[in-house]
């Protein structure tokens, strides 16, 4: 018995038709540089996968994080502190564009209203996928959060690892990077140590 396999499952991807283009291009006069052929059967649709690929990792430059907060507000009387932990990263290095992965630990202490749980998460993906520097990312996501929700205060720390140390330069392959920023209450160290012991824990 003989089936047509996209009779049953058909990839649907979209992406800029324009700009897919121009990556394309790009990317195929790259490989030719690096002294490859780019018309050889394993390099032929390289450009185009490089294209989209990229694309997708970048996609956070057409989101907007504060929106994605906004679309799930709810008022709550709750003035205890919310922590949503281990949520991974992916970015890319904008110094060397290779990646750097990790998790992210986010806490708000509501002032009247709180947001969907996947939100916090969503504003973590989206600040991420963008040309980042870890520094950067950990500001711009406690900036979101406390502009957004006007909490009590908020507290994200980062823990990553970065291709451009493992695979270049001192290619030390077990460093990790630990970037924290704090606002409002968090700035207090009795809420802070409990933030950081919380999110030591496995309470799961």
């Amino acid at each position: 018995m003989s089936f047509d396999t996209d009779e049953f499952y058909r990839k649907e991807e979209f992406f800029n038709a324009e700009r897919t283009e121009k990556l394309n291009f790009h990317y195929k006069e790259i490989i030719k540089l690096l002294g490859e052929n780019p018309e050889r059967e394993g390099l032929l649709k390289t450009p185009l996968r490089v294209a989209k690929a990229m694309q997708f990792m970048t996609q956070g430059y057409y989101q907007d994080p504060e929106e994605i907060l906004r679309s799930a507000l709810f008022k709550e009387d709750y003035r205890q502190m919310v922590i949503v932990k281990d949520i991974e990263i992916y970015s890319l290095c904008e110094h060397h564009m290779l990646p750097f992965f990790g998790r992210a630990h986010v806490a708000y202490i509501p002032n009247g209203y709180i947001t969907g749980l996947s939100k916090i998460a969503r504003v973590v993906e989206t600040y991420s996928r963008r040309l980042q520097v870890q520094e950067r990312l950990t500001y711009e996501i406690k900036n979101c959060i406390q502009n957004t929700l006007h909490p009590l205060g908020v507290a994200v720390v980062i823990e990553a690892q970065h291709m451009c140390m493992i695979l270049r330069g001192v290619q030390k392959q077990n460093s990790v990077t630990t970037t924290s920023d704090f606002s409002g209450a968090f700035e207090k160290l009795a809420t802070r140590e409990e933030f950081i012991r919380l999110i030591s824990s496995r309470l799961h």
